[in-house]
């Protein structure tokens, strides 16, 4: 069974949380029907996708079109939620258009309930994301992706056209970046993700303070969070360290993160141990792992680019 027909769906779960309303459908293939649909209703809901498979590359962009149906809903309705079911970062050329946007990823046969549980407050979100999101393609290392040369045989029986390389050649891609991978590249070249490594939103918020290191072999960090808001949430604290300038590595890394469970208004505070290896480079002259002795900055926060609290320690 295909696996938009798993019950129940995101619309039925909607529907149950909220029987005496009218929860209308368009299924968005008309950028128009939609908008006016969304121009009579309260709130508009736009569900979008970007399925993906083994041996397929993706763009950024969504597929189908999907961008103009957001847009044409957003600008007939200001309440407008997205909710992306997508394996990986996305293209958002509308996200300033919208109220929300709610990153699904691939739910699952249960997500309807969770997306619907999630929507209507009943949990409150604590993802953070494993990856930054750009604003655009030329903000990343590559602006294309490398095709393989074309394939020289037919694909097998019953493969899409494009399955597999057939019989081409290998082929080299230059990972020039280096170790300017995901988030470090970010930092690095100072771009300004549109979402970074790290970040999450929640119903409540979050405030830190009271950074203390203690320095050596084995360094710790402490730190305090508090629920500033009025609901219950899950803080998950992050821990970042720059490493001394002779170790030639991107300006921050992460070394050490903790779920931090909280009632509306409590505050707990934090100690971490930073594993020596977290903080070490490879020495490819030894073949080892190695501590650069010199100073380290810890930085604590919510994202890569969330960190309000920092202090040096220096490691002998």
């Amino acid at each position: 069974m295909p696996w938009r027909r798993l019950l129940p769906s995101p619309l039925k779960a909607i529907r149950a949380k909220v029987p005496n309303a009218r929860v209308q459908y368009n299924e968005g293939t008309d950028p128009g029907a939609a908008a006016a649909l969304a121009k009579a209703s309260e709130i508009a809901i736009v569900f979008v996708n970007q399925p993906a498979s083994e041996g397929r590359d993706l763009s950024l962009t969504l597929p189908d079109g999907q961008d103009k149906l957001v847009a044409a809903v957003a600008a007939a309705n200001p309440r407008t939620i997205v909710v992306a079911e997508t394996g990986g970062p996305i293209l958002m050329p509308w996200v300033d258009q919208v109220s929300a946007v709610l990153e699904a990823w691939f739910p699952g046969i249960r997500g309807g309930e969770a997306i619907a549980n999630l929507l209507f407050g009943d949990v409150n979100p604590s993802g953070k994301l494993v990856f930054s999101f750009a604003k655009n393609e030329a903000d990343l290392p590559h602006a294309a992706v490398f095709g393989p040369p074309a394939a020289t045989s037919p694909a097998p029986q019953g493969g899409a056209p494009g399955f597999g390389r057939g019989n081409a050649a290998p082929f080299d891609i230059p990972y020039t970046e280096g170790l300017l991978v995901g988030y470090k590249w970010f930092d690095a070249r100072d771009k300004v993700p549109m979402f970074a490594f790290g970040h999450g939103l929640s119903y409540t918020a979050y405030a830190y303070s009271g950074l203390k290191t203690v320095a050596g072999k084995e360094p710790k960090v402490s730190f305090t969070v508090r629920n500033t808001g009025k609901r219950a949430g899950i803080e998950i604290a992050q821990v970042y360290a720059t490493l001394p300038a002779g170790a030639n590595e991107p300006p921050r890394r992460l070394v050490a993160w903790e779920p931090v469970e909280l009632r509306a208004g409590e505050s707990k505070t934090v100690t971490l141990a930073i594993d020596p290896l977290h903080l070490s480079i490879f020495n490819v002259d030894r073949d080892a792992w190695q501590l650069l002795p010199g100073e380290y900055k810890f930085w604590v926060g919510g994202s890569s680019r969330n960190l309000p609290l920092s202090e040096t320690a220096k490691i002998e």
